[in-house]
């Protein structure tokens, strides 16, 4: 997944794996990051995967809830165990590829 940054940076390419650490973007490149991330995730066949976007104050897991709320990949989600990140992170199930 290639993820583009502004001009005259280089584009981060990053592996489609069931998990991503949301920590290392700033809060406005996160939406694009996560439709992306879901739609390779989509793409290559997983059933679930996990968004660890933090505790903090809410600012990612906001960001992050309100595009799992639009994305046609979603089927749910919900907090991450406590063992995966409690709050700090957020399960999604995505749709069956047809």
């Amino acid at each position: 997944m290639k993820i583009t940054e502004p001009p005259g940076d280089e584009p981060v390419v990053l592996p489609i794996e069931d998990v991503i650490d949301l920590h290392p973007f700033q809060p406005k490149e996160i939406a694009s990051v996560v439709e992306e991330y879901l739609h390779e995730c989509s793409r290559a066949g997983f059933a679930e995967v996990r968004l660890i976007h933090g505790k903090g104050v809410g600012v990612q897991r906001n960001i992050v809830r309100s595009v799992l709320a639009k994305h046609p990949a979603v089927l749910s989600y919900a907090d991450a165990p406590a063992e995966a990140g409690g709050w700090g992170a957020t399960l999604v199930v995505l749709k069956p590829r047809r």
